[in-house]
């Protein structure tokens, strides 16, 4: 599997979401998807889910050290002390001594960035964390997150599919060095729909979510997070991985992208402004 580089680390270009994956189908899914030869899991404090996901990696027998684990820290502890002692207990759930990144799940107005980030960097420097970065994070913050933390940022993790235009914020991550990483990357299965997906996978013989997933990973710096929990479904996002698209077709689908597409924008978060 490819690899992309962000900061001197390198993250697998493929990894396994377990977003609304709950209660034991959490360790299941894990297990199988290390198994079938993942070896990115993506998880968050948020989704219940890190001392499922832990065991799930125990139970694949997969060497530690061979899988990038990446948590995330709720809004609500973004204070230094709630943070350290978040990621404390998110590493005690997984059953691990040290994370391969930890993101801040979402922007909060109401602790300085500085804040959240310093104390992030500190845990980085004691090795809890081999890398740092944010989640949802929109142009102006991403400048901002940047400016105020003083280690690199490796990863900024949004909504990214071929029905929303990320490229602002791809745009602001490649110049420092940063990846992004796309979560629904299937717009909760819409790609399956669309009629040029469909017709691009017939040429390749393959589905409308394998292209989606191509076409995100085929994009310098960009990782796809993919969930699923059927080993089936697991098995063929693997199937993005050995074919490519030609640069007509990758343009095509780019232009799939429509105003209203984004799917997921709480009330409660700060606006998008790109």
């Amino acid at each position: 599997m490819h690899r992309v580089s962000a900061n001197g680390i390198a993250i697998p270009a493929l990894g396994f979401g377990t977003w609304q994956i709950e209660g034991d189908d959490a360790r299941v899914a894990v297990a199988e998807a290390l198994t079938l030869g993942y070896r990115h899991i993506d998880t968050a404090r948020a989704y219940g889910n890190e001392a499922e996901v832990g065991a799930g990696i125990a139970q694949s027998g997969v060497p530690r050290g061979d899988i990038f684990l990446t948590t995330k820290i709720w809004t609500s502890e973004f204070k230094p002390e709630a943070l350290t002692a978040a990621l404390a207990d998110s590493l005690a759930k997984l059953g691990t001594d040290y994370v391969d990144l930890t993101l801040l799940h979402w922007p909060n107005p109401e602790v300085p960035l500085a804040d959240s980030l310093g104390a992030l960097a500190a845990l980085q420097q004691e090795g809890l964390t081999l890398a740092i970065g944010v989640s949802n994070f929109p142009v102006a913050l991403v400048e901002e997150a940047v400016a105020v933390c003083g280690r690199p940022l490796a990863v900024n993790q949004v909504e990214y599919h071929p029905f929303l235009d990320q490229s602002k914020v791809i745009e602001a991550c490649r110049r420092h060095g940063m990846a992004v990483e796309a979560y629904s990357p299937l717009a909760r299965g819409k790609v399956m729909e669309d009629s040029t997906l469909r017709r691009i996978a017939e040429i390749y013989g393959r589905t409308p979510g394998q292209v989606a997933l191509r076409w995100l990973i085929q994009q310098d710096g960009v990782i796809a997070l993919p969930k699923a929990v059927r080993p089936e479904h697991a098995k063929a996002n693997l199937g993005a991985l050995d074919f490519a698209l030609s640069q007509s077709e990758m343009a095509e689908i780019s232009a799939l992208a429509r105003p209203d597409g984004r799917l997921i924008n709480p009330s409660w978060a700060p606006a998008w402004d790109d």
